[in-house]
């Protein structure tokens, strides 16, 4: 089977967030994807199949189990679906997953844009295990597929600086029945405005190097608490604390979120199956 590891959230090979892709993969079984996603030993790995509904199916499978929707897979595998011709190039695709039809747009300067699915929001108690919160932040529950909890630090200095207790975040994201935990603070710089850290330690994923539903939910935490300093369109930073350096764009509507960014194909071959 065609087989392609894409670099999401980059135009740079290896600064971005990999994704597996399986190109054509309706020979396999649920079990043989989750099998093949533990072996990739990737935050994501991706499966491409034919679709009556949509340009595509794809399932979506962390190394222990299967997510209805994520960000950097959805926009990776829309990358190989194009390069590899398994959908013809245009200039907006649709795409069938778990959480339903997800649509998504091809830019003239190569970015791939998806609108995210209608999240589900619910306020918790201000505190995160091992976090140290900006004062006064709100911490919200964001349901966009994956689950995820949402809180702000004082500033970059602090987010970069953070070292979670895993075991403690892993045990109260069970506890919650969600994801992971995603945090953000302003940048203090030119070129981002904000930087992001995402920790799923539960799923097998300490830290996801550039999350594209984390910043998903970022931006509807943003929504909901009417915090309009970063403006309906800001560009947001991630993965510097894993050697890499994503850039992910946001866009913020009255009815929906768009994230987007470049991708780039950093492995291109075949896999035995």
């Amino acid at each position: 089977m065609r087989f392609k590891q894409v670099d999401v959230f980059t135009d740079r090979p290896f600064l971005g967030n990999p994704v597996a892709v399986v190109i054509g993969a309706e020979a396999l079984g649920t079990a043989e994807m989750q099998r093949i996603a533990g072996w990739t030993n990737l935050s994501e790995t991706t499966f491409l199949l034919k679709s009556s509904k949509a340009d595509y199916r794809l399932r979506i499978f962390t190394p222990r189990q299967e997510l209805p929707f994520a960000g950097h897979p959805t926009i990776g595998s829309a990358h190989a679906a194009l390069e590899s011709g398994f959908v013809s190039r245009k200039t907006t695709l649709v795409q069938e997953c778990g959480a339903g039809l997800i649509e998504l747009a091809v830019e003239a300067d190569g970015r791939l844009f998806l609108k995210g699915p209608s999240p589900k929001v619910q306020r918790l108690d201000p505190t995160i295990p091992s976090v140290p919160l900006k004062l006064s932040s709100a911490v919200l529950k964001v349901d966009v597929g994956p689950l995820w909890v949402i809180g702000e630090m004082s500033d970059a200095t602090a987010l970069a600086a953070l070292k979670p207790d895993m075991t403690a975040l892993a045990e109260w994201s069970v506890s919650l029945g969600v994801t992971g935990t995603t945090l953000f603070a302003r940048s203090g710089e030119s070129s981002s405005a904000i930087h992001v850290r995402s920790f799923a330690p539960a799923h097998g994923v300490p830290e996801d190097p550039v999350c594209g539903s984390g910043n998903l939910s970022v931006a509807t935490y943003l929504r909901f608490t009417e915090d309009s300093r970063f403006g309906k369109s800001y560009d947001a930073r991630q993965g510097m604390q894993m050697g890499r350096d994503g850039r992910v764009a946001v866009r913020i509507r009255e009815d929906h979120i768009q994230i987007g960014g470049h991708a780039v194909t950093c492995v291109d071959g075949t896999l035995a199956c």
